[in-house]
C-alpha cells in the first residue's frame, strides 16, 4: 500500500491482520524518525512485533478509498504475572500525512471498547513529555497523568541521542471493568 495522501473521505477502523504488517512497521518507522515516539531504534521484524502484542486488541485505521494504513493501535502486556492480566500498555502510531485528522482518537476509542470487552481494567501509556500531541490525545480519551519517570532510559537514536529521557506515565481506568 502506498503512503497516505490527502484527507481520507472515510476512515475505517478494523482489526489488524498480518497483511497489514509491513505498513504497520512503516508507520512506526515514521514515528521513530521523530525521536519522540519510543526508545526503539527501528521497528521489530513482523514475527517479533506480532509475538509482542496481544492479538485481541490491535487495530488499524484505513482510508476506505485507498486501503492505506493511516495508523494503528496495539496492546502489550505489562507483566507475565497473573495479577496483572487486566493491565496492558498501549501503543498508538499515526502516519505523518494523517496526523491531526482524528485517526489517533478513532483508534483509541476502538481500543478502549475492545479492552473493556476483554476484561482489561487499566491501560497504561508511557509518553515522552516532548510528544505533546500524543499526551493531548491520551488525555482527551480519559487517560490521567500518574507521574513522570525521570531519566528512565538513554536515547539511542534521533535528535536526542545520548540523552536520558523522561517518560510521562498515564493510565486509563475502566469504568466498566474492575474496581
Amino acid at each position: 500500500m502506498s503512503a497516505p495522501t490527502g484527507t481520507p473521505t472515510t476512515l475505517v477502523v478494523t482489526p489488524m491482520l498480518a497483511e497489514h504488517g509491513e505498513r504497520v512497521r512503516a508507520v512506526q518507522a515514521e514515528g521513530i524518525a521523530t525521536g519522540d515516539a519510543t526508545f526503539e531504534q527501528a521497528p521489530a521484524p513482523w514475527p517479533d512485533w506480532d509475538a509482542g502484542h496481544l492479538a485481541d486488541h490491535r487495530f488499524v485505521a484505513l482510508d476506505a478509498a485507498t486501503g492505506d494504513v493511516l495508523g494503528w493501535v496495539a496492546a502489550s502486556p505489562v507483566s507475565g504475572r497473573c495479577v496483572y492480566s487486566g493491565v496492558v500498555e498501549v501503543s498508538v502510531y499515526v502516519a505523518a500525512a494523517a496526523r491531526g485528522r482524528g485517526v489517533g482518537r478513532a483508534l483509541l476509542d476502538a481500543f478502549v471498547a475492545s479492552t473493556e470487552a476483554g476484561g482489561v481494567w487499566t491501560i497504561q501509556a508511557g509518553i515522552f513529555p516532548e510528544n505533546t500531541a500524543s499526551l493531548a490525545l491520551h488525555r482527551s480519551a480519559g487517560f490521567a497523568d500518574v507521574g513522570v519517570r525521570r531519566g528512565l532510559g538513554l536515547m539511542g537514536h534521533g535528535p536526542r541521542i545520548g540523552q536520558w529521557r523522561d517518560v510521562v506515565l498515564l493510565e486509563r481506568r475502566s469504568t466498566v471493568v474492575g474496581i
